[in-house]
């Protein structure tokens, strides 16, 4: 399994990383105990979750992912082989999460996260903690397409984000830090805080990447190769639209789709148009859907690290075998061409 540095830290990071988004509604404790097993045997020893997990996001399931995980790692007795990954919640209402509060980045809140989610993996440390998404108000999650609002609402400030995970890097129960959902004013943001109070400085940036998202290619890209703060691209799969499993209106049994909807992102205008088109390129070289739209974002050269799931062994293979697709000149242009004429449909 090929390793990538993270940021400017020592830490080395397989090309894939399995996300556990899933686990606890879709995915089985015993699926997703099947699932860690087989990563390891592939050397993908590294593991993102989310206080928030599993999703769709409600009280009776939060932190549940975390959980499994933790159990799995004390099973196991291989905390020191995992590097492990998780997120605390950025500004929303979702008071559920902070006892009637609404969710900030601010000391207080952020203390509180990292005790609980240390609690639900059964460890002392996590290796990469994440703000999932900032604490002001911007447009994530697909809002994008309906052009910039700015917003003068009320923020935590960047110091006191970074100066509480400092903190918390001091007393050794988090190694480094890195952002999720954030723009390039955020990042540069905190790059300069870090540098202005040698604070930690963000390791990397997760944010959606796929064929039909490339936005990250404009801005953050360019912060990604100079500032090192490398892509942990979620969603490479547009949440499995890229499959071509939800074309003509299809929602197979069992697929997230079918069971919790929340596929507005990749049902855009031009989605169908577009996801249909890169479904037909990727069977004229004859490679399967998945596979090649996860070796796309596995090659980008700003991509530390590509962030998979997977329902079930037969997709975890899909995954496994995308590694072994030679991405070809042949390809990059087919590719290229087609987002030239169908740019980002799904931002």
């Amino acid at each position: 399994m090929e390793k990538r540095r993270l940021g400017r830290t020592d830490l080395d990071v397989p090309a894939l990383c399995l996300g556990t988004m899933m686990f606890g509604e879709q995915i089985s404790e015993a699926d997703a105990f099947a699932q860690m097993d087989a990563c390891i045997d592939r050397g993908i020893n590294f593991f993102d979750t989310a206080e928030l997990y599993t999703v769709p996001p409600k009280p009776e399931t939060q932190g549940e992912s975390e959980r499994i995980v933790g159990r799995w790692m004390a099973a196991k007795d291989n905390r020191d082989a995992i590097i492990l990954a998780t997120k605390i919640a950025g500004r929303s209402p979702m008071t559920w999460l902070r006892d009637g509060e609404m969710t900030r980045l601010n000391r207080q809140q952020i203390f509180a996260a990292v005790e609980r989610s240390l609690k639900n993996l059964q460890t002392d440390y996590i290796d990469l903690y994440q703000l999932h998404w900032p604490d002001r108000p911007v447009q994530n999650f697909g809002a994008a397409r309906e052009g910039y609002l700015h917003s003068d609402e009320d923020r935590v400030a960047f110091e006191e984000t970074l100066s509480a995970l400092g903190e918390l890097a001091a007393a050794g129960k988090i190694r480094h830090v890195g952002l999720s959902n954030e723009t390039p004013f955020g990042v540069m943001k905190f790059i300069a805080a870090a540098q202005d109070s040698s604070l930690p400085r963000m390791a990397s940036i997760q944010n959606a990447y796929s064929l039909v998202n490339r936005t990250f290619e404009t801005g953050l890209a360019e912060i990604a190769f100079e500032e090192n703060v490398g892509l942990l691209a979620y969603s490479p799969l547009g949440q499995g639209a890229l499959t071509g499993k939800y074309l003509d209106g299809g929602k197979p049994e069992g697929s997230r789709g079918a069971m919790f909807g929340r596929l507005e992102r990749y049902q855009t205008p031009l989605a169908e148009q577009a996801i249909s088109a890169y479904v037909k390129l990727a069977r004229e070289f004859d490679t399967d859907p998945a596979a090649f739209a996860l070796q796309f974002v596995t090659t980008r050269k700003f991509v530390t690290s590509n962030i998979f799931g997977a329902n079930g062994m037969d997709q975890l293979e899909v995954v496994f075998s995308s590694l072994e697709v030679k991405w070809s000149n042949e390809m990059e242009r087919a590719v290229n061409e087609l987002h030239g004429r169908l740019q980002n449909p799904c931002p």
